[in-house]
C-alpha cells in the first residue's frame, strides 16, 4: 500500500466518527488481567529470586474482554458473550471482578453466563521496577460442555437482530467450539450480521463465511503448516486461508512488519507498513508515543491485535471497505502499542494518529 496522501487520510478520518453508536457483539474467550505492581531491591534467602514489595493492583480486562473495551473507547455499543468461573454461593471472584469490569465501560453482560466447571480465566503479572518477573495463568481449557453452550447461544439468539456485527475473538480457552461457531455463523448469516473472527485452530468449516478473519504471521504458519519468511509465502498464504477459510477477506499482522490482507476477488495482497518503537512496563494504561509514520508497528502480545480485530470490524461495520478498515486498524494498533498491556484506543487519539500520518 502505498503512503497515505491527504484524501486518503481525510476519507480515513471520515470513518471514525460514523462507528459511534453501531452495535457489536462479542463471543469468545472473556480473561481478566490482573498487575500486581512493587519494588525488588533483594533476593528470597530461600531462593534465588527477587522479593517483591507489594505497591499496588490493577485490574483490566484481557482476552476477548479486551476485544470489547477497545470497542466501547470508540463509542460503540457492545455485548459480551462467554463464560465465568463459578462457585457454590455464585460466581467466583474473578468472574464477579471481571463482570463489574465490563458494566463499568457498559459493555452488555447478559450472554456472560457462569459455569460451575471453570475458573474465571486469569493472567496475574507481577511487576517490579517496571519489569515484568512472572505471570501466573490460572483457567480452564476444556471445550464448553452442552448445557453451557445452549445458554449462550440462547442468549445471542436472543440478541442477534440489533447486532451490526460480530466478532468471534478465540483464545482457545473452549469457549468457541466448532459446533458453538456452527450454530453461530448460521444465525449471523439468516439475519444478515457480518462476522469477524481471530481464531486459534485451521477450523475448516466453522468459520467458513466469515466477512474478514485475522490472525498474526506465527498463526498463519501454522495453520498453512509452513513456516511464513517472505512476501511470496505470505501471499500465499494469503491466497490459502482465503479458499481454506472461506471467507471475504484474510488479514495477517506481521509484528514490527505491519500487516498484509487479501480480498475475495482480489488479484493480489495489500500490504500496509509499520515503525518500530519501543514501550516499557511503565506506560501501562498511559497516552501513546507520538511518532509521525506511514504505518504502525502491530505486537500481537501487547493487545493490538485485538485493537485490530475490533478496530476493522467496527470500521466496516460503518461502511468502511476492508483496505480502508485495516490501514485505520493499524493506525489504532500504532497507539496501542504506546500503551502495554491491554489497552485501547479513543476517537479522539485516533484522529490524532491519523493526523501525524500526513505527508
Amino acid at each position: 500500500m502505498d503512503r497515505l496522501t491527504p484524501s486518503s487520510i481525510a476519507n480515513l478520518k471520515k470513518i471514525v466518527p460514523r462507528i459511534k453508536g453501531k452495535r457489536i457483539g462479542v463471543l469468545g474467550d472473556l480473561m481478566l488481567d490482573r498487575y500486581l505492581w512493587g519494588t525488588a531491591s533483594r533476593l528470597s534467602p530461600e531462593s534465588p529470586v527477587p522479593v517483591v514489595e507489594f505497591e499496588k493492583q490493577e485490574q483490566f480486562l484481557g482476552g476477548a474482554g479486551n476485544v470489547t473495551a477497545n470497542l466501547a473507547a470508540l463509542g460503540l455499543k457492545v455485548e459480551a458473550f462467554g463464560v465465568v468461573g463459578a462457585m457454590k454461593d455464585g460466581e467466583d471472584e474473578a468472574g464477579g471482578t471481571l463482570r463489574r469490569c465490563l458494566r463499568d465501560l457498559e459493555i452488555g453482560d447478559r450472554g456472560v453466563v457462569a459455569d460451575s466447571s471453570r475458573v474465571t480465566t486469569i493472567k496475574t503479572r507481577i511487576i517490579a521496577r517496571h519489569q515484568q518477573i512472572v505471570r501466573l495463568d490460572q483457567e480452564s481449557r476444556n471445550s464448553l460442555g452442552g448445557e453451557v453452550e445452549d445458554r449462550i447461544f440462547r442468549k445471542f439468539a436472543d440478541s442477534v437482530k440489533k447486532l451490526d456485527g460480530l466478532i468471534l475473538s478465540d483464545y482457545d480457552k473452549g469457549v468457541i467450539t466448532d459446533s458453538l461457531s456452527e450454530r453461530v455463523f448460521t444465525q449471523c448469516h439468516r439475519e444478515k450480521v457480518p462476522v469477524f473472527v481471530s481464531p486459534k485452530k485451521p477450523r475448516l468449516f466453522a468459520h467458513r463465511g466469515a466477512r474478514v478473519l485475522t490472525c498474526n504471521l506465527s498463526e498463519a504458519g501454522k495453520f498453512v503448516t509452513y513456516p511464513l519468511q517472505d512476501e511470496k509465502s505470505i501471499e500465499e498464504a494469503l491466497s490459502k486461508l482465503l479458499s481454506h477459510f472461506g471467507c471475504g477477506a484474510v488479514v495477517i499482522t506481521r509484528g514490527s512488519e505491519g500487516m498484509s490482507l487479501l480480498e475475495e476477488g482480489a488479484k493480489k495482497a495489500q500490504y500496509v507498513p509499520a515503525t518500530s518503537f519501543e514501550v516499557t512496563y511503565e506506560r501501562v494504561g498511559k497516552m501513546g508515543i507520538e511518532h509521525g509514520a506511514t504505518g504502525r508497528q502491530v505486537f500481537d502480545v501487547t493487545g493490538a491485535g485485538d485493537t485490530v480485530l475490533s478496530v476493522l470490524a467496527a470500521a466496516v461495520v460503518a461502511g468502511a471497505s476492508v483496505p480502508d478498515a485495516a490501514m485505520l486498524a493499524n493506525t489504532a494498533a500504532g497507539v496501542v502499542v504506546g500503551k502495554l498491556g491491554t489497552a485501547s484506543v479513543s476517537p479522539a487519539e485516533l484522529m490524532h494518529a491519523l493526523d501525524e500520518l500526513a505527508p
